[in-house]
């Protein structure tokens, strides 16, 4: 029978360090998940997960065991991709000409007849990755957490250590960011 987290938790924490990769095994396909919802190069997301790793391991110790590694793990995992963003935050302007086709496709067919833009999703999710991209750090993490993980207010204000009123603040300034970098790639033409 396999040693459970806690077990090998607990042994790499008396010294063996080998017990720390079946962990790195088990887990290392969530931790690239979601460090590839906040870097797009792959690059950049290999640098991100090495970083969760390393922080996990430097930081085993403080891991209390009140609930399941992989909570503790995946809060650790998010707020270095937070970090990341802080330190890669881009505030590039975009022409309305730098749109593609599918984008300007997509776009054009929501706002002429809204339920048939569903069709074609592709060009959907290269506008709302353009527009994350443009979005400030926290305002990317929340908009990445609350819509595109689905996840609640409650569990975003546990992940980030932020208080509720917080999150709900962050989500409604989020959204509004939202809608201001799409105005500028589309120069007013759809809104």
């Amino acid at each position: 029978m396999a040693p459970s987290d806690a077990e090998r938790i607990a042994a790499v924490l008396k010294g063996d360090a080998a017990s720390f990769e079946p962990l790195i095994t088990k887990y290392s396909p969530r931790v690239f998940a979601t460090a590839r919802r906040y870097a797009r190069r792959e690059s950049e997301v290999e640098d991100i997960v090495q970083e969760v790793w390393l922080k996990s391991y430097q930081k085993l110790s403080s891991f209390r065991g009140e609930a399941p590694f992989e909570h503790w793990l995946m809060r650790l995992a998010v707020r270095t991709c937070y970090d990341f963003l802080r330190g890669h935050q881009r505030n590039r302007e975009t022409a309305f000409t730098e749109l593609t086709a599918p984008e300007t496709e997509w776009l054009d067919r929501f706002v002429t007849a809204p339920s048939s833009a569903t069709e074609d999703a592709a060009g959907a999710k290269l506008l709302i990755d353009r527009i994350l991209e443009k979005l400030s750090p926290a305002n990317r993490l929340i908009i990445t957490l609350l819509e595109i993980e689905d996840r609640s207010v409650k569990e975003i204000a546990q992940i980030t250590g932020w208080s509720i009123p917080l999150v709900k603040v962050r989500a409604f300034r989020a959204r509004a960011e939202m809608r201001k970098q799409l105005a500028k790639i589309t120069k007013d033409k759809y809104l």
